[in-house]
């Protein structure tokens, strides 16, 4: 990756929409491609931004688009691809990486499932090969223990779990692996929609675990490919 640019240079690789400015050279600078936020936007602006990356030569990939957003989009844009479980809009032009090394992703519950799907599919379209653990809460540790020898020797773990979030403590007690916690909103009132889960995993006993924000499985997905791209 070459990361030689001159800032000075930057201008010549934007290009504006005068409500969107996008970042075209995102992934060689970063190796982290321009990805819309879907949510708050206009059809008509997703629509605009995504035809702009694909003109551009880029894939386009956007998250937290609705099923809504998502019908009027592929109607204009025939090559877009709607994940309903995570609620991400791909249009794709250029092939993804192969996956290689190894993200193991583990998920508490079957609510938190649009959560881990976004942080899958993110990796995975970052290149890393995911491996998909699911619904191995702490409230049945047997099913998490009989798991063990998947996600031990994983590059990265992420782990996703939403009520009183104690999942990432005790995956992070019995590995080596960098473990990223995802908080989820799910869960009955004092989970104050995702607040307990994340204040638990901030304030872990098993050292050296990385929490990103309620929800923000697309964080966690850029992070753990990242890390998995180091090894190889």
């Amino acid at each position: 990756m070459n990361n030689s640019h001159n800032p000075s240079t930057f201008t010549q690789i934007e290009t504006s929409l005068g409500y969107a400015c996008l970042d075209l050279d995102r992934e060689q600078r970063r190796g982290i491609p321009e990805t819309i936020y879907g949510a708050g936007k206009t059809n008509a602006q997703l629509i605009a931004i995504m035809h702009k990356l694909n003109e551009a030569g880029q894939n386009a990939f956007a998250t937290r688009v609705s099923a809504e957003q998502a019908e009027v989009v592929i109607e204009s844009l025939p090559t877009a691809v709607y994940d309903s479980i995570s609620r991400t809009l791909s249009s794709d032009i250029a092939p993804l990486p192969e996956p290689a090394g190894k993200v193991a992703l583990l998920c508490a519950g079957t609510a938190d499932l649009p959560v881990a799907e976004e942080a899958a599919i993110t990796a995975r379209r970052m290149g890393a090969r995911v491996e998909k653990i699911y619904d191995v809460g702490v409230a049945g540790l047997h099913r998490l223990l009989n798991r063990l020898p998947q996600f031990s020797n994983a590059r990265a773990i992420i782990v996703v779990a939403g009520m009183e979030g104690a999942l990432p403590s005790v995956v992070a007690g019995l590995v080596s692996r960098p473990v990223i916690a995802v908080p989820t909103s799910i869960g009955y009132g004092t989970a104050q929609g995702g607040l307990t889960a994340l204040h638990a995993m901030l304030t872990s006993c098993a050292s050296g675990i990385t929490v990103v924000n309620i929800d923000n499985g697309f964080g966690a997905g850029v992070a753990a490919a990242i890390i998995n791209r180091q090894s190889y």
